[in-house]
């Protein structure tokens, strides 16, 4: 398509990334923005990044870019710094061919393999732009714009698939989820971010794949939920996360609970999950750590009521070797870096302390660094359970704004309160006291 045809200009493109292009077609080579860029670019939408895709190796975009950084192992990636900004580039991606143990493969050629299962394990293969097209994941994501003509190549109808607004793999479905099973998990964002649908054939083995999510790292899976759960639309996606089968995958231990469509456990992940939406699109800060709170409460909660149950534990000790373990089996599918889980304790902890208000309590915790979150956490379970934990919540809405002697009223009032519901303490009977006359 010629400029004429698909109206991108280069003022909707990063300065940056501009740079980055000019510098790489000036020392001879092909470059090109790929992939999301170009295609929210054609939607109407403000692009977040913007990526590169040229034939020079990794090496040879370093001799280029004092900025530069090499990264990843299963396919090396240059990023090029600009202060907050960073432009990816890769080099073109080749078909990986498996080689066997006997032949002999040169060190300086790049080759690829696969696991068991199909996943791609090693990919640091190069070829040609219509191979590079051809190993892209989903058909809008294989257009590719260039500045040195400002034409864009779209390799498998990938406008066709934006004015159908349809989410379609490139390829047999079945290999592609192998190949890679995040692309299950970027099947549903896209279709959510882009209000698509996903295409009949590309949505057909989700369910029956999902349990592949179980070969990808930790650290991978951490990254990939920040991009489902913190895009304004973290509601919608986790429904529809839900239909696929995905949420039982990355959260065993919560997908008991959500059998029931009308469950309190299932209200409550879509009642903070909606406010955390409302958050982000009010440009309202947010932390993973009171979403990963929400996501493993009720886990924690029965968990401790067990613990108490079958060891004879009090309730504190049973609630911190609880969360301590709800969290650590999380990890073992989703990492979450200790910066957010020693947060997700505080907040959990302050529900347990919400609740003794008497004395100095209420003041001290008004102090407390996390009381806000915790309050908001509060807040949240109260407006889905009501009753008792309602009041608990609108008592600290009310206390935590009050003046100082209103404070103190409430304190006096609830002290109040609590010695009628405990009854009058009964007088004690005096003894006699027994005299040297009566002895």
């Amino acid at each position: 398509m010629t400029r004429g045809e698909h109206g991108i200009s280069r003022e909707d493109i990063s300065a940056n990334a501009l740079k980055v292009m000019y510098r790489l077609n000036g020392a001879g080579f092909e470059s090109y923005l790929v992939g999301g860029c170009v295609r929210d670019i054609l939607m109407g939408y403000e692009p977040k990044d913007f990526d590169v895709v040229t034939n020079a190796t990794p090496e040879q975009i370093k001799g280029l870019f004092r900025n530069c950084r090499l990264i990843g192992r299963r396919f090396r990636l240059a990023h090029i710094v600009f202060g907050r900004e960073i432009i990816e580039v890769a080099t073109f991606r080749g078909h990986h061919q498996e080689t066997d143990e006997s032949q002999a493969v040169p060190k300086n050629k790049a080759t690829g393999s696969q696991d068991a299962q199909g996943q791609l394990v090693r990919d640091n293969v190069f070829g040609s732009i219509e191979e590079d097209a051809e190993r892209r994941d989903f058909t809008f994501n294989a257009m590719y714009y260039s500045v040195a003509d400002f034409t864009v190549k779209d390799f498998a109808n990938g406008l066709a698939a934006i004015e159908k607004r349809e989410v379609a793999l490139m390829g047999d479905p079945e290999t592609r989820y192998r190949e890679d099973p995040v692309r299950m998990l970027r099947a549903v964002r896209f279709a959510v971010k882009l209000s698509m649908r996903i295409e009949t054939s590309t949505a057909a083995p989700i369910k029956s794949l999902a349990s592949l999510l179980q070969n990808i790292p930790p650290a991978r899976l951490f990254e990939e939920t920040l991009k489902l759960f913190l895009s304004g639309k973290g509601e919608e996606t986790f429904l529809m996360m839900r239909e696929y089968g995905l949420i039982d995958q990355l959260f065993p231990q919560l997908a008991p609970f959500l059998k029931d469509e009308n469950s309190k456990e299932m209200q409550f992940v879509r009642h903070v999950l909606a406010n955390t939406d409302e958050r982000i699109n009010n440009e309202q800060r947010v932390t993973p750590a009171f979403l990963y709170a929400a996501l493993l409460w009720y886990p924690v909660e029965e968990q401790s009521q067990r613990l108490q149950l079958e060891s004879g534990l009090n309730a504190h000790d049973a609630f911190n070797i609880a969360s301590s373990e709800v969290i650590a089996k999380q990890t073992q599918r989703i990492m979450i870096p200790k910066r957010f889980s020693t947060v997700i304790r505080d907040i959990w902890i302050l529900q347990q302390r919400l609740p003794k208000r008497f004395g100095r309590r209420a003041f001290q915790l008004l102090t407390h660094p996390k009381f806000r979150a915790g309050y908001d956490f509060l807040l949240a379970r109260g407006q889905t359970e009501g009753g008792d934990l309602l009041e608990l919540a609108q008592w600290w809405t009310h206390f935590q704004h009050a003046e100082s002697g209103k404070q103190k009223g409430m304190l006096n009032a609830l002290k109040r309160a609590d010695s009628a519901g405990k009854g009058a303490p009964r007088k004690r009977k005096r003894r006699p006291v027994k005299r040297d006359s009566d002895a």
